[in-house]
């Protein structure tokens, strides 16, 4: 499975597409972080991110994207910009017919390290490690968006297990009342 991670934000946006699954090896497929002018208007901004992004979701081919969950921060232009860099994700992600996970930065950290209040470097380090890349990804946003495409490898599998198995029986019980009525109904003819 390949997938495409977005640590979102409009001054620099992290993009990084991981290959691998559960078990297996993970191989790094590509990296960057996309700059947007702070001089630029904001709907200039976003239209230059949404073109990268499509460019990357037809150049990579992702299975499924995973973007990093807003979270409240101090200060509001940040989280605003952030939340909006997001969307454009989300939106680009939904056109291109791709499942979307929002994961927060505490699950990142914790699917990554084992510790969901690891610090930047933490991240960084196992992010190099797992991928046994030579060098660190840099900036750190390049390195979070690698995360977050891992975290979606690792936990996006076990969610969908889990998710089938809750489904299974509910549509076994349905399927079953089904069959049950049909065939009281031949019953009673």
């Amino acid at each position: 499975m390949r997938v495409l991670g977005v640590d979102p934000g409009l001054t620099r946006c992290g993009l990084g597409v991981v290959e691998g699954a559960p078990g297996r090896p993970l191989l790094l497929v590509a990296y960057d972080v996309v700059r947007t002018p702070a001089t630029d208007g904001i709907g200039a901004r976003l239209l230059a991110l949404e073109c990268i992004l499509e460019s990357w979701l037809q150049r990579y081919q992702p299975d499924a994207v995973a973007v990093e969950q807003v979270f409240s921060q101090s200060n509001v232009r940040t989280v605003m910009g952030t939340a909006q860099a997001g969307a454009v994700a989300l939106t680009s992600a939904a056109r291109a017919g791709l499942p979307v996970t929002l994961h927060t930065p505490s699950a990142v950290k914790a699917a990554v390290t084992g510790n969901g209040r690891a610090d930047k470097a933490q991240v960084t380090s196992m992010v190099t490690r797992l991928l046994t890349l030579s060098e660190r990804p840099r900036p750190p946003d390049a390195a979070d968006a690698l995360a977050l495409a891992i975290c979606q490898l690792w936990r996006g599998a076990a969610q969908s297990r889990l998710a089938a198995a809750v489904a299974g029986p509910a549509v076994s019980v349905a399927a079953r009342g089904s069959a049950d009525s049909t065939a009281s109904e031949g019953a009673e003819r």
